[in-house]
């Protein structure tokens, strides 16, 4: 699944371009009044934007879950009963301030004594388990296809062609971000050496009368850079360092068809080879951040008045490290999949995705394990503005459009915090057929690794913000089944017709019912108050 761009990737991009010249009665807001919302005029405060996902569309005039609504007004002190909501992602700092106390652990499992105590198939699996050991950097999947030479593959030129136009992308962009580099280096040291110190502001750099045509290029350079709101053009600088970092990790592993990523030591093509992994959930780097965020949008504390609150008041987190630098293996994740499900997980949350799958009926087969175990699949649609009624994502659970494989599967688009026509993230996959609802995906804010916390975008920060109402719901609900929950969540939410940007592109426009196929935005609130009827 795409990584959403940061903004200092279109900071570099415009300074090269100036540098060259079921409905129900329940609506806690009547439906034919929801589209009739007044536009918020002023911007989100920083607090507001740290929690915007749990606010209320009618009291806030922003499309968030009206959680704290649903706590203040419904939940308020019931704590409900606790359930386990699987996390299949990257590492989890299981360590973290604001979730060490909500990470789940296998009581039938003696810590560190080298043994299978509960006969599970996993050995010392304390909080989960590891299916990629020490490694994270992979190869995306069709590259995968490249490296094998299977030329009798039917998609085998679709990825290569797709290959060559990314390979070639990717490389021109490194390019272009190092000669960016170069130039506002070179203008930040002459400005420094004017100025007569390292770190100055816009408006010194604003008052210098250029006497050369150099010094006026470097100026100029400098104003634009400090344009983008940046505090600094060292803190410029720094950003675009990290982003040629990212971009040499993309050639370097995801494209590269001589990388092998896989360090287990077994066959990826063979669903029974499963002796391999460790018990090791914790990410193995700095950059492996998006599981902690993903975990703490579901389950950060919510009563210890520290960092973020998570949507889910009473849940424990199993952490499955499935999902690399790159993208994730079938077999990794049919197998998490079906340990979630055999060891107690009621929601399993997937903010991942790719659009090759090899084997993609081992996943289909363990979505339908789940099901028939009682547990709900949440996942993110993906962040290419595709229409995924068009475009196949993975997982799914159907096979060319056809009838879903089983009823406990929910496929969620992202939206922004801003009610109205850019109402859908740009970035949001779509799809009447594919796409179940929308929930906040952008600007959420959530744990990161060693105790910090961190606003991201992405359909993988929607995901578990509805995983967390599901988990909410079973907690509170626990004789309600998996097939009930997703038809709760999708039969509860807000209908609106407000007219949206599709897919970043102004010149498409739809009402935002016809982006999924409840055609709604997730409402907690209305949520509970359906289970509480069931």
């Amino acid at each position: 699944m795409k990584i959403i761009l940061k903004p200092i990737v279109f900071l570099c991009i415009a300074l090269l371009t100036l540098d060259s010249c079921k409905s129900t009665s329940v609506i806690s807001t009547p439906i034919e009044a929801i589209d009739n919302i007044p536009l918020k005029v002023s911007e989100l405060t920083e607090d507001e934007l740290k929690v915007w996902g749990h606010l209320d569309l009618a009291k806030d005039t922003i499309p968030g879950m009206s959680l704290d609504k649903a706590y203040n007004d419904i939940i308020k002190n019931k704590k409900g009963e606790t359930t386990i909501v699987a996390v299949i992602d990257t590492g989890i700092d299981i360590d973290h301030e604001d979730l060490n106390e909500v990470i789940w652990t296998n009581q039938g499992e003696i810590p560190n004594n080298g043994k299978d105590d509960d006969q599970n198939g996993y050995v010392d699996d304390i909080h989960g388990w590891n299916f990629l050991g020490d490694a994270y950097e992979e190869q995306l999947e069709y590259v995968r296809l490249l490296a094998s030479g299977d030329t009798a593959n039917p998609r085998y030129k679709e990825a290569q062609a797709e290959y060559e136009q990314e390979y070639q992308k990717n490389l021109n962009l490194k390019t272009q971000f190092e000669q960016i580099y170069q130039v506002i280096k070179n203008a930040d040291e002459e400005i420094s050496k004017h100025l007569g110190k390292k770190i100055y502001t816009k408006e010194e750099v604003d008052a210098i009368v250029p006497k050369t045509q150099a010094m006026s290029q470097s100026v100029y350079m400098v104003q634009q850079t400090f344009a983008f709101g940046v505090e600094s053009v060292t803190e410029a600088l720094e950003a675009i360092k990290s982003d040629l970092n990212e971009l040499n990790k993309t050639l370097n592993y995801n494209l590269n068809k001589d990388f092998n990523g896989r360090t287990t030591g077994d066959d990826v093509n063979n669903i029974a080879d499963t002796n391999y992994g460790n018990n090791n959930v914790k990410p193995t780097g700095e950059g492996e951040t998006h599981g902690t965020h993903v975990a703490g949008i579901i389950a950060a504390q919510r009563d210890n008045n520290i960092g973020a609150k998570g949507v889910a008041n009473n849940v424990k987190i199993m952490s499955l490290r499935v999902v690399s630098n790159g993208d994730e293996y079938d077999k990794d994740v049919a197998l998490a999949i079906r340990y979630a499900a055999d060891n107690g997980a009621k929601v399993v949350n997937m903010s991942f995705g790719k659009y090759y799958s090899p084997h993609s009926e081992w996943v289909r087969d363990a979505i339908v394990y789940a099901a028939k175990k009682d547990v709900l699949l949440v996942t993110g649609a993906g962040n290419e503005s595709l229409d995924l009624d068009i475009k196949s994502n993975f997982p799914n659970d159907q096979i060319n459009n056809g009838p879903e494989i089983s009823d406990n599967y929910l496929s969620v688009g992202a939206l922004n915090p801003k009610y109205g026509a850019e109402m859908v993230a740009d970035y949001s996959n779509y799809g009447k057929i594919n796409v179940d609802v929308f929930a906040p995906g952008s600007n959420i804010y959530s744990t990161f690794p060693n105790n910090n916390y961190e606003s991201i975008s992405g359909t993988s920060m929607a995901c578990p913000g509805v995983a967390g109402v599901a988990a909410l719901i079973r907690s509170q609900y626990p004789h309600l089944t998996a097939s009930q929950v997703k038809h709760i969540i999708m039969s509860s939410g807000l209908t609106l017709t407000t007219k949206v940007i599709v897919g970043g592109n102004s010149n498409e426009v739809k009402p935002l019912n016809e982006l999924s196929k409840s055609g709604k935005i997730v409402n907690a609130y209305n949520a509970l108050i359906m289970a509480s009827k069931q």
